[in-house]
């Protein structure tokens, strides 16, 4: 399985005994995000709001808090310092993260990754010269983006997309199409990204014959060529075989 990084979110709402109106509110959001090929890289964040407006975070990974006003600043300095706060944080990550590895790895195990492929369609109006359709089949979930490029450049213009269709049992498939004009040395590709995928994989557009076709071609020209060898081969033996009986057949006659 490919590494890659999935969101799990708690959020809790409270009204602070501390509020100074019914309007006022207190937020607590926990996030565990997991990572690595076994989702078994954890990071653990902690954010209290007020308002709306963002007081404090804490972070497993740099492990410690930091604020974002002058008193949450101040706040933030002394809970990282204080042993216990360490000890809760560690105490809330084990509870809330890794006490539930096993259900995204469930999540991890269900996804697919896509099926894909570049080619050339025709057109039924004749706009364009050319069209080409990059398909992504058999993937899950069925989040996933296609992204044209030409010459290492995006392209927005003349794409048009198909909705994420879904095949039964859960798998999906995805079509993008590209409406363009060719020009001679260019580097047509298609970028697919999806949750499976590390990094987006680009599929260049090659617009010689497939190796199906290639084959089919050879293949024949090897049969027109060895049927031309047994015909050139059957009329020589043919024009000896007659050459010999005239022959013989002149000395009888002599």
């Amino acid at each position: 399985m490919n590494a890659y990084t999935f969101l799990f979110t708690l959020f809790l709402s409270l009204k602070s005994p501390a509020v100074f109106s019914e309007e006022d509110f207190y937020q607590v959001r926990a996030c565990c995000s997991f990572s690595g090929p076994n989702f078994d890289k954890v990071e653990y964040i902690l954010t209290a709001r007020f308002n709306k407006q963002k007081m404090m975070e804490y972070n497993s990974t740099r492990g410690n808090w930091i604020g974002f006003t002058n008193y949450s600043i101040a706040a933030a300095h002394g809970w990282s310092r204080d042993p216990y706060d360490r000890i809760l944080r560690l105490l809330e990550m084990q509870l809330m993260c890794y006490e539930n590895i096993h259900y995204m790895q469930d999540i991890g195990f269900l996804s697919t990754t896509p099926t894909m492929k570049i080619k050339s369609v025709k057109q039924p109006d004749g706009r364009h010269p050319a069209m080409l359709v990059c398909s992504a089949y058999n993937f899950y979930p069925q989040q996933i983006q296609i992204t044209w490029q030409r010459n290492d450049q995006e392209v927005t213009e003349g794409v048009t997309n198909t909705d994420v269709i879904p095949d039964g049992e859960l798998f999906y498939q995805f079509h993008s199409y590209l409406e363009y004009t060719p020009t001679s040395g260019e580097r047509i590709s298609c970028m697919v990204e999806h949750f499976t995928l590390s990094e987006p994989r680009i599929i260049v557009w090659n617009d010689s014959l497939p190796e199906g076709e290639k084959t089919k071609i050879v293949v024949g020209l090897c049969g027109l060529i060895l049927g031309l060898v047994i015909f050139i081969s059957g009329f020589i033996y043919y024009k000896k075989k007659s050459a010999i009986y005239n022959s013989v057949h002149q000395g009888e006659e002599l």
